[in-house]
């Protein structure tokens, strides 16, 4: 309010010393400035308390987890603008062979890709290009309770 008051040199305007209302004096004043940042702190902590539940519940749960080592070395008989992807899709064909995700998808009629590749893994095998996917990865199976499947990179890789 102060840089209200500087440039408007000569005009009135209100300050923080004077009451709002005649009736009100400058104990009161702050006194209700205090009681409402309360509550907009009690409000906010409202919120943080409303958002954490919701993290919670997009947690999903692990039904099998299993820890394997691709080779891909078959994405190398490819041409060289080729290679990563390929590597991509042999990642996705291994874990659907070694978690059997064809059969339970054929048992209950769903026509939908039920293996998702974690960013990492993507990453790793694109770190060097489309040329030069690496010759084998080592990743983290991980099923959950909707049966999909994710593959995460192994620990320590």
């Amino acid at each position: 309010m102060k840089e209200n008051t500087e440039k408007t040199a000569g005009a009135e305007s209100e300050t923080a010393d004077e009451p709002e209302e005649p009736g009100e004096t400058e104990e009161e004043v702050k006194a209700t400035e205090e009681i409402v940042e309360a509550v907009e702190e009690t409000e906010a902590e409202e919120k943080m308390e409303v958002e954490e539940p919701r993290k919670e519940e997009v947690a999903e749960e692990i039904i099998e987890e299993k820890v394997y080592t691709i080779p891909l070395g078959r994405a190398w008989i490819s041409p060289r603008q080729k290679r990563a992807p390929r590597a991509i899709r042999l990642v996705k064909s291994f874990i659907q062979r070694h978690m059997k995700v064809r059969a339970e998808a054929l048992e209950e009629g769903e026509e939908g890709e039920k293996v998702v590749i974690s960013n990492e893994v993507n990453e790793r095998i694109w770190s060097r290009g489309i040329q030069k996917p690496p010759r084998k990865i080592r990743v983290r199976a991980a099923k959950d309770k909707d049966r999909i499947i994710t593959i995460y990179l192994a620990e320590g890789d």
